[in-house]
């Protein structure tokens, strides 16, 4: 399999295992990849594509976790919209 194709094995429904942490924002832009090997020009692709894999996985998991903060969010506004009035004025 090539790198570019390979994705960290994670388990549905748990965040990051111990195995694998996830990028800090100083690791992305300190990130540097090696040049590509004699008698091509720019950056080692494989290094790329595996930069650029654990990114996405990263980026993945903030859109998973905002989806849910959303979600509860939402769920938390729906039941306080439910609560009758009379609970407001004893408070």
């Amino acid at each position: 399999m090539s790198v570019r194709n390979h994705r960290p094995a994670r388990d549905v429904g748990v965040s990051y295992s111990a195995a694998y942490t996830s990028l800090l924002p100083w690791q992305v832009r300190e990130r540097r990849i090696a040049p590509a090997l004699p008698g091509r020009r720019g950056l080692d692709p494989d290094d790329v594509y595996a930069f650029l894999d654990r990114v996405a996985v990263d980026m993945a998991a903030v859109y998973a976790a905002l989806a849910e903060s959303r979600r509860e969010t939402a769920r938390i506004k729906r039941e306080l919209d439910r609560r009758p009035a009379t609970q407001d004025q004893a408070r």
